[in-house]
């Protein structure tokens, strides 16, 4: 046994000292948010989550911090001294400084706010940094002592950013979002294209020194007064350019952008970051190059890592003998027994995500939807036998929304942007029966009708959902609604005499998104309740001597007649609506089924206290409907699963049996742990993050951008992802080609997650910004406005809990 551990404690450090080298050899990708020293000599960049220093000249890069969480945006006093840097060391980006050859770091801020260092005072004094600590953000300056940070302009709407200091006193900064929280959307052009601004509080004069209407952003200047930026005026991308004589000059031609150019105070050098690696300008020769170097890396995201099921599932179904359950968390299939205490994994692909699960009729098979390149296609798998998945679509399209007929002989399915799809589950083979204007986000599933003879499905019209209804055999649709306004989620009732739905039957969707919904129904056909007198005639009604004669012969009649056979008289249909259950607040996702005569709506609705919850409106004969709340289903839900009178919910990430007539629901304890790594998670990402743009854009030609070129660029850098902040940098940029508003990516996950936390109390106070202990104002509404509160303008702040400040 001691053996076995000393050779693998040799082999791993084989293994150790192999990847050391490659490390050391290769320059690292995804450095980012450099800065030189005052010299030029060497350069301060953010690596892995923590700062790193390397010679100008590239070689060796050391590790100057270590704290928990990530530290950005470096930035050196012009005395050499200092180094301000951004941490969120404690939950959220605070001002650091610690001494430049080695000391102890210092925190300056302390607030909930994100507080982003741009840059230094000429003096070393004063740093400047972004907040969005009173408005969406602007420029605050922070002692390099500590003290109380003061905001440079106080109008509510000014944001200003990218600040820096002009030796002559004056300030340049950005004020557009574009050169905030949308620089990396290349090629824009219009009103909100950011100009190089500047003020000067000694004269009070301010000037726009740039007029273009594309992007100029990012300016830095070095002790002489050489100002420097980007534009993308001269090719749509990011390069380098320069002030001379009030006039731009162009100083790189990069096809691929370049960011965050930070000028050494002597000038001697600018430095950047291109294609996720570090460049330096060298201003006496004119010349660009790529600083070559290497660092002590650690790649972990190949390492598999253990993850648990409960409060992650995100899909369910329960097979038709209701003994298994089939569910899906973190992009992987389980099955288990009907109780979830028995959980097996089954393997699919590493490359996609599990996203929709059926059980078919077998109680063996599970049909299901996993990304391929990124779009959703259908598999089968054996659970019983834990064989192979077997690939039944390839399409280069989006397959989804699935559903089965009563006898789970067939499915119907959305595909891509236009297409119904019925699948034929004896051979898995699939055919188009609508084409329609479905879209391929913000659509409704289709289903069957109960008698399996029609399709329902809703598609765009002007931007709203109607509601349709397909015949298989004749290849005929009716149209249902048709009012400019969208209804959304049709169902069947299972006798197949109405169809419920959701929508606002004053307010459109388009262009300001969904207003609060209600459930409505329409009846299919003119239908006759039954009178109370009709069930007193039924009391004295015998059954005919002759009918009962030959049982078996009807019997087998009755088998071949449709059940539950639907009628639709479309004369008439725009009268035969009706509204169930509340009629306020928000009501969606309508599902129904019958228990004997009584006829259940369940749908989510917000109008107790603005809490979303289940409810449910129950129909019977003769009774008023009555609407009561479903207990315990506050939590964020899926859809629900029906199996036989039986009934289950996906809330919180665990799944939960409903007793619907009971009004309450059970948490199933499904306890399990799997391993997956997040490379491979990464990986798949990226992969439906391009094909879900491809399918939805609104641009067919994006904007005359090669969306396939782009995906084949931006995937080289793939492997070279090292953290979920490159990961998110990287897909916001390759969004930002597209040159379009209102896109973007975020992704979060336990691996960055940070001990600490620190939340800002907000009295709504505001302290003098001379006199920080002096009251200037109440915010009007806040706590401390209150009539109970005795706080006034001009009195002081002595104590805190007691204690003197």
């Amino acid at each position: 046994m001691s053996k076995f551990k000393l050779h693998s404690v040799a082999t791993a450090f084989v293994l150790i000292a192999v990847s050391f080298a490659h490390a050391q050899s290769t320059t690292p990708y995804f450095t980012s948010t450099p800065t030189p020293t005052p010299d030029g000599e060497f350069i301060i960049f953010s690596y892995e989550t923590d700062l790193w220093k390397v010679p100008t000249s590239g070689g060796q890069a050391t590790r100057i911090t270590a704290m928990d969480g990530i530290e950005t945006r470096p930035s050196i006093s012009p005395d050499g001294n200092w180094l301000a840097f951004s941490s969120n060391q404690y939950g959220n980006m605070d001002v650091y400084i610690m001494p430049l050859n080695g000391g102890e770091i210092r925190q300056l801020t302390w607030h909930q706010a994100a507080d982003e260092v741009e840059s230094w005072s000429w003096d070393s004094t004063t740093i400047y940094f972004t907040s969005n600590r009173e408005n969406s953000f602007s420029t605050w300056s922070v002692s390099s002592t500590g003290g109380t940070p003061q905001r440079l302009f106080n109008h509510y709407h000014v944001t200003d950013h990218n600040l820096v200091a002009h030796p002559d006193g004056s300030f340049l900064f950005n004020t557009s979002w574009e050169s905030k929280n949308q620089a990396h959307r290349k090629r824009y052009r219009g009103a909100f294209a950011p100009q190089l601004e500047s003020w000067n509080p000694q004269t009070n004069t301010y000037s726009v020194l740039t007029t273009y209407d594309g992007k100029d952003m990012w300016p830095t200047i070095d002790q002489n007064g050489g100002v420097y930026f980007i534009s993308d005026e001269a090719n749509g991308e990011y390069n380098l350019y320069r002030l001379k004589d009030g006039n731009k000059e162009q100083l790189t031609s990069f096809d691929t952008s370049i960011k965050n150019p930070r000028v050494s105070a002597d000038g001697s050098v600018v430095v950047f970051s291109r294609d996720y690696q570090i460049w330096a300008y060298h201003t006496e020769s004119n010349e660009a190059r790529k600083v070559d170097f290497s660092v002590f890396g650690n790649s972990t995201l190949e390492k598999e890592q253990d993850f648990k099921v409960p409060g992650n599932i995100s899909g369910l179904d329960v097979s038709p003998d209701k003994k298994k359950l089939a569910f899906i968390s973190r992009g992987e299939l389980f099955i288990s027994d009907a109780d979830g205490k028995f959980v097996r994994q089954l393997k699919t692909r590493t490359d996609g995500r599990v996203m929709e699960v059926s059980w078919l009729s077998d109680n063996k098979t599970l049909l299901f939807s996993q990304t391929w390149n990124g779009y959703q296609n259908w598999f089968t798998i054996d659970a019983e036998k834990m064989g192979a998945e077997v690939q039944r679509t390839s399409d280069m399209q989006n397959n989804r929304s699935l559903a089965l007929n009563s006898d789970r002989t067939k499915a119907v399915y959305l595909s891509g942007r236009n297409e119904i799809r019925v699948m034929d589950l004896n051979n898995f083979s699939s055919s188009t029966v609508v084409e329609d204007e479905i879209w391929d986000i913000f659509s409704s599933a289709p289903s069957f009708s109960p008698d399996g003879r029609y399709i329902l499905y809703a598609a765009f019209r002007n931007f709203e959902q109607d509601i349709f209804v397909h015949e298989i055999a004749s290849k005929k649709t009716i149209q249902i609604t048709e009012t400019y306004v969208s209804e959304a989620n049709p169902v069947w009732s299972p006798d197949g005499k109405y169809i419920y739905f959701q929508t606002n039957r004053t307010q459109p969707n388009y262009p300001g998104g969904g207003r609060d919904a209600d459930i409505y129904r329409i009846a299919l056909d003119n239908i006759q309740t039954e009178f109370k007198s009709d069930r007193v005639s039924k009391l004295f009604v015998n059954e005919p001597e002759e009918e009962k004669k030959d049982d078996k012969k009807k019997e087998a009649d009755k088998s071949t007649e449709p059940k539950n056979q639907v009628v639709i008289n479309p004369v008439g249909l725009k009268d035969r609506w009706e509204q169930v259950g509340v009629s306020f607040g928000m009501q969606l996702n309508p599902f129904v089924f019958k228990d004997g005569d009584k006829t259940y709506v369940l749908y989510r609705s917000n109008h107790d206290e603005g809490q979303s919850s289940w409810w449910k409106t129950v129909f019977e004969p003769f009774e008023s409907p009555k609407t009561e709340i479903i207990k315990g289903t506050q939590m964020s839900s899926s859809g629900i699963v029906q199996v036989d009178g039986s009934h289950w919910v996906i809330m919180g990430g665990n799944i939960h049996k409903m007793n619907i007539s009971a009004g309450t629901v059970e948490k199933l304890d499904v306890t399990h742990t799997f391993r997956r790594n997040i490379r491979d998670e990464f990986n798949q990402m990226f992969d439906e993050l391009w094909a879900n743009f491809e399918v939805n854009f609104y641009s067919d030609d994006f904007h005359g951008l090669d969306w396939k070129e782009v995906r084949n660029r931006y995937s080289a850098f793939l492997p070279h992802v090292r953290t979920r902040a490159d990961l998110r940098e990287m897909k916001n940029d390759m969004l930002g080609e597209v040159n379009s508003s209102h896109v973007g990516f975020s992704s979060s996950g336990d691996e960055e997650n940070i001990f600490h936390g620190s939340m800002t109390m907000s009295t709504g106070i505001i302290f003098d910004a001379q006199n920080p202990y002096r009251v200037q104002r109440l915010v009007y509404g806040s706590p401390a406005f209150k009539a109970a509160v005795k706080v006034q303008p001009g009195d002081e702040l002595i104590k805190v809990n007691g204690k003197d400040v």
